[in-house]
């Protein structure tokens, strides 16, 4: 499975290398990361749409999360890759956005891995 992590912040990627090491080892798991979402929508149109899933923060500087989300949902539709919003704020507003634009799911930080793991699984 392609996963597309998009976020801001440089200590993110650190942490999903070592908590999904066995998984990346194994080839389960392939992750990209982008630190903003133009980056993010670069690696898409290199990539010819190649991602199963998008984990993507909301509260980045240009381009937040909630901009990528409306432009992942209306341009790359066939087939439409799952996008998971992150967010530091489990707000109603974010979540509420979030899921009018069209996400499959909300998680907020700090992440926990084991719930993500789980919904991962659930993804392939």
């Amino acid at each position: 499975m392609k996963v597309l992590v998009v976020d801001d912040e440089a200590d993110m990627k650190t942490l999903f290398e070592q908590r999904f090491r066995k998984e990346i080892k194994s080839g389960e798991i392939d992750f990209i990361f982008a630190n903003s979402g133009n980056e993010a929508l670069d690696y898409l149109n290199r990539q010819n749409h190649e991602f199963v899933l998008i984990l993507s923060d909301i509260n980045m500087p240009g381009m937040s999360g909630l901009e990528l989300l409306e432009h992942i949902k209306q341009k790359y539709q066939f087939p439409p890759p799952k996008v998971m919003m992150i967010t530091a704020y489990g707000d109603d507003y974010n979540y509420n956005q979030a899921m009018k634009l069209g996400a499959d799911d909300f998680l907020t930080k700090p992440l926990d891995f084991n719930t993500l793991k789980e919904k991962l699984k659930k993804s392939e």
